[in-house]
């Protein structure tokens, strides 16, 4: 059985449980990385449409990566208490599986900083998402976002973190 964090143990928190950015001031400058990912699943119509290049908006993955860039840069101003970055690299690839229908994303995020950037690959796959849901939903309101998380993150005073960690 998993304990109840207590305020201390969320970094977001004070010691009055008032919700607070987090003073990264006296930490270490690393290079730090993040990789998220995601899938969207569809109709098989939809995703063939997708790799005809046939939706009527355009360039389905094209849009929607230029869009998870986007939204990798504007995290701090989607997220209340998420620190704005110099983010120094930001790759975002789609793959599609048509056996199960899926459009899969991947976005890794750089910065050299105080703070991690799991926050921003997250959002970067979101948005890719929504932006494929955005540019699809007239053919496919049924469309699943799924299986969003952190696939691994390096840098920082907690070091290295993977999935198969």
């Amino acid at each position: 059985m998993t304990s109840t964090p207590t305020p201390d143990q969320l970094t977001h928190f004070d010691t009055t449980g008032q919700a607070h950015m987090v003073d990264v001031g006296a930490k270490q400058e690393t290079h730090r990385t993040a990789v998220a990912s995601g899938s969207i699943r569809m109709k098989p119509e939809t995703l063939a449409i997708i790799l005809a290049g046939s939706a009527k908006k355009g360039d389905v993955l094209g849009i929607a990566r230029i869009a998870a860039i986007m939204g990798a840069k504007r995290t701090s101003d989607l997220v209340p208490l998420c620190h704005p970055l110099a983010l120094t690299r930001v790759t975002v690839d789609f793959s599609t599986d048509e056996a199960n229908s899926s459009v899969h994303c991947r976005a890794q995020v750089e910065t050299y900083g105080k703070t991690g950037v799991e926050m921003e690959a997250l959002t970067a796959v979101q948005v890719g998402l929504l932006t494929v849901y955005d540019m699809c939903k007239a053919v496919d309101r049924g469309m699943v976002m799924t299986d969003i998380r952190v696939m691994e993150k390096h840098g920082g005073k907690s070091g290295d973190w993977s999935v198969t960690s």
